[in-house]
């Protein structure tokens, strides 16, 4: 009997390469392991009590459908946050989705059609190119390196990358995975390649607080000349350790954007009830939150790049912001070294698990010998964790001169 074939779409779509060595982890732990996760942006900072502490004032009978554009209640709490930080949008440019991810996915099915085009830096959060993907949009990228700590190349470049079909430029600033964070004469490049192309530019801004070194965050927001072409993603996932919650959102004054946006929510019904609730909590986390959190990972961030600083052949730059940093290291490939690190290697009953950087770029070949570290636990682990990591990489027979 004939089996009916997939889609392409279904045949096509990577698997993520935060996620895909799961099997190798969970066989390690079984095997009696301790595994440091490290693939994987899940921050071990305890949630905040202004926002976990709402959950005994919830007294609805059941969790109801809310509607579909989010809580009132939540949307509110997001145009506050907007106006405390600087940024100030209408109730109407706000609306609630499941998570950031369905905020990409539902910004893609709005601004493009299948057989669009819209323009990456790569390396690049891994679920762009699914989200697009999913609704028959291509990924064009457009490659930063290594050497120049992942900044944006010129204006030039980005210009010769825009085609007929190139709808949109897709931005993440503090940069996941490199841990870039954009200036504004950087963001003015792309700004005025979309302003002559009359392209929208689609700017992630989860990490936005997570900034280091005295950097701070430029917000696509801020550029009035092409106000009504800014599309923002943004979630709480991050900010306030709340990635199971699944909230997040858009910011976009485009009224035709937003309207499409809306149909889909409707579509989908409504984002997560209870989870929004807490979440309007937001602007009672007291601004020492916060601070804290930023201080504690650049502390974390500074035992990684001193832990690899000297080892040989480990190319880097000091990652500005967010919580990630993207070594070129000596192997041969950065897949085979994870699985190395998960099947073959410990100190002590203890190692370590890395995302392959290949899975962040949509250029065949690049990132095989470049890798994501996650600086998300405690300074201790994290310091285990690189003399683990160190070991491995003199020990990996697949290492490169």
């Amino acid at each position: 009997m004939t089996m009916p074939r997939l889609s392409h779409r279904a045949r096509s779509m990577p698997a993520s390469p935060i996620r895909r060595l799961a099997p190798l982890a969970n066989a390690a732990r079984e095997a009696g392991k301790k595994v440091y996760p490290l693939n994987i942006g899940q921050p071990d900072i305890p949630t905040p009590e202004a926002i976990l502490g709402r959950m005994a004032r919830f007294d609805a009978p059941n969790l109801a459908y809310g509607p579909s554009q989010g809580l009132p209640e939540f949307v509110e709490a997001v145009r506050v946050y907007q106006q405390r930080i600087g940024l100030p949008v209408e109730t109407e440019d706000i609306f609630v989705t499941t998570g950031g991810s369905e905020a990409l996915l539902f910004v893609f099915g709005a601004i493009a059609d299948p057989g669009d085009e819209v323009i990456v830096f790569e390396p690049f959060y891994t679920n762009y190119n699914g989200f697009a993907g999913l609704v028959g949009v291509r990924s064009v990228p457009l490659q930063t390196r290594a050497e120049d700590g992942y900044h944006l190349p010129s204006e030039e470049e980005i210009e010769a990358a825009v085609g007929e079909r190139t709808r949109a430029i897709v931005l993440c600033s503090p940069n996941n995975p490199t841990g870039t964070v954009y200036s504004r004469e950087e963001l003015q490049r792309v700004v005025s390649v979309c302003q002559r192309h009359g392209l929208f530019l689609v700017s992630d801004e989860v990490y936005r607080e997570f900034t280091y070194d005295g950097l701070s965050h430029v917000s696509a927001l801020e550029f009035d000349e092409i106000a009504d072409r800014v599309i923002v993603t943004d979630s709480l996932s991050k900010r306030v350790s709340m990635c199971g919650a699944r909230v997040g959102w858009i910011v976009c004054r485009n009224r035709q954007v937003m309207e499409s946006v809306l149909k889909f929510g409707q579509a989908r019904l409504c984002p997560p009830t209870l989870e929004q609730f807490l979440a309007a909590g937001l602007n009672e986390v007291p601004e020492s939150y916060m601070r804290d959190v930023i201080t504690e990972y650049e502390a974390r961030r500074n035992v990684v790049v001193d832990a690899l600083a000297d080892v040989p052949g480990v190319l880097m730059r000091k990652p500005e912001g967010a919580f990630y940093l993207c070594p070129r290291v000596p192997v041969d490939d950065s897949q085979k070294f994870a699985e190395f690190l998960l099947r073959d290697f410990d100190v002590d009953g203890e190692t370590v698990m890395i995302a392959p950087a290949d899975g962040f770029y949509a250029t065949e070949g690049l990132g095989r010998n470049e890798l994501r570290i996650a600086y998300v636990l405690n300074r201790e682990s994290m310091a285990r964790s690189m003399e683990i990591f160190t070991r491995a990489l003199a020990a990996y027979p697949g290492r490169t001169a």
